[in-house]
């Protein structure tokens, strides 16, 4: 069961995440500024609808972040998928070429959970 204070104190933070007001972001969503209003006074627990509509709109949005505060809020899943890379060899091919004329600075995994892994030559 949801908890309407702990879901409202997630909204909220979604909302300054994204620097919005609540009018606001009842627009960018297509709901009623009543709605948000009674959903952060706790009044109201949220739909199905209106919890699809924010994680449609607001990517960095975790389902289980939004309903119960587990997981992470913003989502390290969707810094990650920006990048695609495809399974054949070029890009490993350029990279050895490359990095064979200059140092590299950094490497960085990406999972196809989401995660990555970010590697970095430490100073001494």
């Amino acid at each position: 069961m949801i908890n309407n204070i702990d879901f409202s104190k997630r909204l909220n933070m979604v909302m300054e995440y994204y620097q919005l007001s609540a009018t606001v972001f009842a627009e960018k969503i297509g709901v009623q500024r009543s709605s948000i209003s009674h959903l952060l006074s706790g009044r109201n627990k949220p739909s199905l609808d209106f919890v699809l509509k924010v994680l449609e709109h607001f990517k960095e949005v975790e389902l289980y972040w939004l309903l119960k505060g587990k997981g992470t809020f913003p989502s390290k899943k969707e810094a990650s998928s920006s990048t695609t890379i495809s399974n054949n060899d070029a890009p490993i091919i350029k990279l050895k070429e490359k990095s064979l004329q200059n140092n590299i600075d950094r490497i960085i995994i990406f999972y196809k959970d989401g995660t990555f892994e970010n590697y970095t030559e430490k100073s001494n």
